[in-house]
Parts: structure tokens; sequence; C-alpha cells
């Protein structure tokens, strides 16, 4: 875990062990074993697409949700969680549909938006739903 004060947040952070950038501007693939340090020990809101592959609409969100990555980061995290790979975090969570996006920040869940949406409006709900907090 690499701790960078807020501030500096947007000076394209590194890791301190690997020194690969902290925000690649990508969403990263969450799996059970790495779900809680991101999700829950982070202080870092982070915006989870909950998906599978065999889903028409999430393969139909899934490049949008990716260029919405570029806009919310360092702000935000994104991940994606392929439910067919980790039934366990879909049932964690009580995932009934997918897409499914769900917003974590300070360790709970915060929001959640079921159904395939664009880039501006992955965008604009997240940002919406930390300005409510």
């Amino acid at each position: 875990m690499n701790r960078v004060p807020e501030a500096r947040l947007a000076e394209a952070p590194a890791c301190g062990r690997c020194h690969t950038r902290l925000f690649p501007a990508v969403p990263f693939a969450l799996t059970a074993a790495n779900f809680d340090i991101h999700a829950l020990r982070s202080g870092v809101p982070l915006l989870v697409d909950f998906w599978a592959p065999w889903c028409g609409p999430c393969l139909q969100m899934a490049p949008a949700f990716a260029r919405a990555a570029p806009a919310l980061e360092p702000a935000f995290r994104l991940g994606k969680v392929d439910t067919e790979a980790e039934p366990a975090l879909g049932a964690r969570f009580a995932i009934r549909s997918i897409p499914t996006l769900v917003l974590f920040a300070g360790g709970r869940e915060v929001a959640r938006h079921a159904g395939a949406i664009g880039t501006a409006q992955v965008v604009q709900w997240a940002r919406a739903q930390m300005s409510a907090r």
C-alpha cells in the first residue's frame, strides 16, 4: 500500500517498490484476493464495474467505462469485477443485475447504479455521488 498525500495525487505518483504509475488511467481487475485492499482500505474512492463476459450490455459499456478512467483519476480509482470469475464478490455485494456500478469510499459502499451508461454519464454520476457526501 502506497501512501501519497492528497495534494500530490495529480503529480502522477508511482509505486515505491516497483515504480509503476499508481493511476494508469485504465480500470484494473479486482479479485477476491485484492478487493478489500482497494475498496475498503484505500483513501481514494473506488468505482467498480461488476460485469460478465457473456453480458451484451456489459461488453457495450466496457469501452465507456475505460474512457472514464482518465477523466476520473486520480480522484477515483476504477476497477472491474468479472462476476463469472469471481462469483463470491458478486454474491457478497448482492449484485442482481449487470452491469452494476458500485462506488466505495471511506471503506463502505456509498452508491450503486444498475444498467449500462456512457462515458459522460459514468463521470457525471461518480462525481455527483461524491459531491453529495
